[in-house]
């Protein structure tokens, strides 16, 4: 087996969502190449005095962890608010190891997500076309891919991977990038990939209506013509749509949940360009997650009360 030193850290981020945190280390434990990984975990400060007490538990939890070639933690003393903290957790892990794979607080991760994702960072360490590993696929039927990995036109943010030089385009102003787009004519081909919506995501971000870090990640990748990696059967699980997250709210339907696959990603070289029969899967997908994404909306516009009915309705319906 290989040391330590020949597999990608881990950055796991994290705030004030003790049940979810333990339950994500429980997960990540559970992955076969766990005691020779290096975990940094980054754990952002309260933001009001209502945050301490989850924040403490956290902390609690954290400092407890076992099971890894090492933890080190990073308790912040002021609150930096994710994005920041993603930012400069991933550009130090880079600039010491080289590479990192990034997750959060709510995202629970297949027995397999470390050994996929240090064969997808050894295999495409030297092939620039690629600037992300992903490690989550959407609820989509995967034979049409062709193999086990797929090429998108945009990353993703959950349970995601990179290497130093592809950190290096990442570029934080917004502002800048949305220029970049236009003088190139290339935001409207930026806006409508995959599930769309990326311009409005990343003028909300300018204009200080989101802190989104995953948006400017998505456009320094777009503008440098880079691809990212994803399996075809999820390794990923998010279990933060319920409400409780800072930058996440609550959901009647989610669809995105999957099943996490049980069988390992067989990590080989692919094509550059989606797979006809996956792309039209994906595009489906999409179609679909739109509609879901405006009920979804009318849902949280409803009193608490109507909303509890509702979901002891789908609860005692789904048994």
């Amino acid at each position: 087996m290989k040391s330590a030193e020949h597999h990608a850290p881990v950055a796991l981020f994290v705030f004030n969502r003790p049940e979810h945190t333990r339950r994500t280390l429980e997960a990540l434990q559970r992955n076969g190449l766990a005691e020779v990984t290096p975990l940094h975990i980054f754990s952002d400060a309260a933001r009001h005095d209502e945050d301490d007490t989850a924040v403490h538990q956290v902390r609690k939890i954290i400092r407890e962890t076992e099971g890894f070639a090492s933890v080190t933690l990073v308790e912040r003393e002021k609150n930096m608010g994710l994005a920041a903290s993603i930012i400069d957790g991933a550009t130090q892990l880079c600039r010491q190891y080289g590479q990192v794979i990034v997750l959060e607080d709510d995202l629970l991760t297949a027995p397999t997500f470390l050994t996929y994702m240090n064969a997808a960072l050894d295999r495409y360490r030297d092939i620039p076309q690629v600037g992300s590993i992903s490690a989550y696929m959407y609820p989509v039927d995967g034979s049409g891919a062709g193999s086990d990995t797929v090429m998108l036109a945009h990353p993703m943010s959950w349970g995601w991977a990179t290497w130093a030089d592809r950190w290096a385009l990442f570029d934080a102003d917004g502002e800048h990038l949305l220029q970049r787009l236009k003088d190139t004519r290339q935001l409207k081909r930026f806006d409508a990939i995959g599930p769309g919506g990326f311009e409005r995501m990343l003028r909300g971000q300018i204009a200080g209506q989101n802190n989104s870090w995953f948006i400017r990640w998505h456009a320094s990748l777009f503008l440098a013509e880079r691809k990212s990696l994803a399996p075809s059967r999820s390794l990923i699980s998010n279990i933060g749509l319920d409400g409780t997250g800072v930058h996440c709210n609550e959901w009647l339907i989610d669809p995105f949940a999957v099943q996490l696959s049980d069988a390992p990603i067989e990590v080989t070289s692919i094509p550059m360009e989606t797979a006809p029969a996956f792309r039209h899967a994906l595009n489906r997908f999409f179609r679909r997650s739109r509609r879901l994404r405006y009920i979804n909306a009318l849902y949280r516009l409803l009193p608490t009360p109507l909303k509890r009915v509702i979901s002891r309705n789908r609860n005692s319906n789904a048994r």
